[in-house]
């Protein structure tokens, strides 16, 4: 067992990557999807006379019909499946991030980051109980998701290694490209074919899609190339409104226009509505973990609908310092979540405190759905709302008395005259843009 003082040593951290050859008398658990890479992993993985056990996440990916059939096709290469059913904490996980309102650059539902901390916590969990020495998981050198199975797998079982078959010298030389995977599984009698090239690679799971690579790769390419699986683009949205209440108890949708859901047939019910009305679909050259940039075309109409819904209750009960508060705190869980940070201490301090501020937020509000737009209609049995309509009309009413704010406008003259007697205040409208000489200069410097 891990203890925290335990001393570490350079000789735990290698610099070079692990080999195949590095995990022999080792018990793998390998990632799988029953794709064209998880077999060829694991099939070379059993050639080498390893210990091989798949694993894969049920995550309500969309995309997939069936999940039992990744055991029918990893079977095929010798290797014995264990799917682990992870859809309600999948569902609880989209909770946390709505209730953050943790979204990453372009407002991407960190939809592929959430489903890494619900597959890495899921996995993990099984491969202890079946005594796996290794976690092998598929994700390419080049991206996020191995640096989020990397550390999860660390913080969360320090003394299983971890392998990463796309950083592996002697995988990267034997397999250059799909069309060596395939013809090698052939080799094996194992059926493996490269389909037709696609315009793009997606990352599927009940929060939403991922689409990325090939075409996208070229910001010459417009998004539209995408064809939504969720739903549709919403130009083909109907033409008429849907009008949708949502009531939040704590900030949890408990009900879709009055049916009481479980948190996992909220998601699915607000993915349906969402879909149907264009919601949720976003575009984003966003920051890698690693330094690089990466484009990516995003569906999450389920996420985007609770989300606004959620936010219209949000702004009714939170004040300004609140709201500012809870800004800064959604803006360190998204990237948290997105860096694949998710059990770090600062990630749980933001959470213990975005509960603090959401825990008023209840009530129902009432949204309407049209071509890709959110709009509100009203809020009510906000019970916790500072919200007062007399107070802020512009009409005689018994609310905040006017005059009263005469108090107020003389202690706020007191600085401004005093900022302005100083000195301090610019007489410029607008800044002045940089000069030519200044720019010139800067030129200069960067040279």
């Amino acid at each position: 067992h891990f203890l925290p003082h335990q001393i570490l040593h350079a000789s735990d951290f290698p610099m070079s990557a692990l080999s195949v050859k590095d995990l022999v008398g080792k018990k793998v658990g390998v990632c799988v999807s029953g794709g064209l890479d998880s077999k060829t992993v694991s099939k070379r993985l059993v050639e080498e006379g390893m210990d091989v056990l798949a694993f894969s996440a049920d995550l309500g990916q969309p995309d997939e019909s069936d999940i039992n059939n990744v055991r029918e096709r990893m079977a095929t290469c010798g290797v014995d499946t264990v799917i682990v059913d992870l859809k309600e904490l999948m569902a609880e996980g989209c909770f946390a991030i709505i209730e953050a309102q943790a979204k990453y650059d372009g407002g991407y539902w960190n939809t592929t980051g959430i489903g890494r901390i619900v597959t890495c916590y899921g996995l993990v969990k099984a491969m202890q109980e079946k005594n796996v020495d290794v976690l092998s998981h598929g994700a390419t050198g080049r991206g996020n998701d191995q640096m989020r199975f990397e550390r999860y797998t660390n913080v969360l079982a320090p003394s299983m290694t971890v392998y990463a078959p796309w950083r592996d010298p002697e995988l990267l030389k034997q397999f250059p490209g799909r069309s060596e995977m395939a013809e090698y599984l052939n080799s094996f009698k194992i059926e493996a074919f490269v389909g037709p090239k696609k315009k793009y690679s997606t990352d599927a799971n009940l929060a939403g899609l991922s689409h990325e690579a090939e075409d996208l790769e070229s910001i010459q390419t417009a998004m539209l190339i995408v064809e939504p699986e969720m739903g549709v683009w919403p130009s083909a949205a109907p033409d008429k409104m849907e009008e949708i209440e949502l009531t939040f108890t704590a900030a949890r949708c408990t009900e879709i226009n009055g049916v009481k859901m479980s948190a996992l047939q909220v998601i699915h019910e607000a993915n349906t509505i969402g879909g149907r009305n264009g919601l949720g679909i976003s575009h984003a050259l966003e920051n890698r973990i690693i330094g690089t940039k990466s484009r990516g075309v995003y569906e999450a109409p389920g996420m985007e609908l609770l989300g606004r819904g959620l936010e219209f209750v949000y702004q009714a009960v939170f004040d300004r310092r609140a709201a500012t508060l809870f800004a800064s705190l959604s803006k360190l869980v998204a990237d948290q979540v997105y860096d694949g940070r998710w059990f770090d201490p600062a990630t749980r301090a933001a959470l213990v405190a975005i509960k603090e501020l959401s825990k008023r937020a209840s009530g129902k509000v009432k949204i309407g759905a049209y071509k890709g737009n959110v709009f509100f209609l009203s809020l009510t049995d906000v019970a916790h709302s500072i919200y007062n309509e007399a107070d802020s009309s512009m009409e005689a009413s018994d609310g905040l008395n006017p005059v009263s704010s005469q108090g107020y406008a003389e202690v706020q003259s007191v600085e401004a005259k005093s900022l302005a007697r100083a000195g301090q205040i610019e007489g410029d409208l607008f800044l002045s843009p940089p000069t030519l000489n200044g720019q010139a200069q800067a030129k200069k410097r960067k040279l």
